[in-house]
Parts: C-alpha cells; sequence; structure tokens
C-alpha cells in the first residue's frame, strides 16, 4: 500500500498563496489518480481538485482559477497551488490516492485569517 506526507501548510493571509506537497512512497504503480480534498470544521470533507494518470483535471468551482493541482511522477509527488487565497478556503487538507486499495494522508492545516 502506498504512503503519503504532507507538508505546505500554514498561516496567510487573504489574497496569499501556499503550495502543498503530498510525497507518496510504497506500492505506487497502480496508482489511477491523486487528488486534494478539504474539509473544514462543521463540514463535510469535500474533492477541491483531481489529476488523473494521462494529466487529466478537475476543479471544485469555488477554487477553479485559483488553484492548480499538478504532479511529478518521477518524485511521486503531487502538489496543489493555492493563489488569491480566501477565508473560506480555511481546512485541513487531505491528499487522496486512487488505487485498488485507496490512501489517505494525514491532514495539513490551511489558515487563511484577516
Amino acid at each position: 500500500q502506498v504512503q503519503l506526507v504532507e507538508s505546505g501548510g500554514g498561516l496567510v493571509q487573504p489574497g496569499g498563496s501556499l503550495r502543498l506537497s503530498c510525497a507518496a512512497s510504497g506500492r505506487t504503480d497502480n496508482i489511477l489518480a491523486m487528488a486534494w480534498y478539504r474539509q473544514a470544521p462543521g463540514k463535510q470533507r469535500e474533492l477541491v481538485a483531481l489529476i488523473t494518470n494521462s494529466g487529466m483535471t478537475n476543479y471544485a468551482d469555488s477554487v477553479k482559477g485559483r488553484f492548480t493541482i499538478s504532479r511529478d511522477n518521477a518524485k511521486n509527488t503531487l502538489y496543489l497551488q493555492m493563489n488569491s487565497l480566501k477565508p473560506e478556503d480555511t481546512a485541513v487538507y487531505y491528499c487522496y490516492v486512487q488505487q485498488p486499495k485507496p490512501a489517505w494522508g494525514q491532514g495539513t492545516q490551511v489558515t487563511v485569517y484577516s
């Protein structure tokens, strides 16, 4: 099974930027797609962005034009570039790997505050 380690969360003011990383190790040869989810306090976990092995991407409407998902297959690393951050982007962000045994990262906190 794959192991995921996220990094890059933190505190940022509205309008600022952050870049999240998710390093995958272990069984990575059968990954079908990778994604970022987020969960704000009192809310359900939601899909933020997804990227397939062929490079196709999909974004939540709330982040289109502000967030960019990418992956470095040679490094088995997933990224999420977040620009023009808003207070409503505050959440714990989780890396997710779609494979026969899906896996989740431990989460990284992103807080956007005035």
